[in-house]
């Protein structure tokens, strides 16, 4: 296990991207908050929320999916990466693609549902 609590396969990946899109660690502020969620006296114990904010484009990101600080950091940090590839990139980058391909499916999906129901109507306009 590396310093984020995931394999080293996951953080060397996280590493390599931040690496190719030339983001350093000292870009990026990091601030840990107690979360608002349920836990009782735990809860108010443990800052296992991260806060983080990349300085040079003003882009923030805040997680608290899972009870780990460590986790939490990694996932952070692995969705500001993916907000900064997105801006960087544009159409290039690989939310985009797969946004416009869901696009590109809802869109044949309501296509072929128009077609049934034109279909239909003919069928039930040539029987009267």
């Amino acid at each position: 296990m590396g310093k984020f609590g995931v394999t080293p396969e996951k953080e060397k990946a996280l590493l390599d991207k931040m690496e190719r899109l030339g983001i350093a660690d000292k870009e990026i502020e990091e601030h840990f908050i107690r979360s608002s969620k349920k836990g009782g006296q735990k809860k108010d114990k443990t800052s296992s929320c991260v806060y983080l904010k990349h300085l040079p484009s003003g882009l923030e990101v805040k997680c608290q999916r899972e009870r780990s600080q460590s986790l939490n950091r990694f996932l952070a940090l692995r969705l500001i990466v993916d907000k900064i590839e997105e801006k960087v990139l544009g159409k290039e980058s690989k939310i985009s693609q797969r946004i416009n391909k869901i696009r590109k499916q809802k869109k044949e999906s309501l296509k072929r549902a128009k077609q049934k129901i034109d279909l239909k109507e003919k069928k039930e306009a040539a029987s009267n």
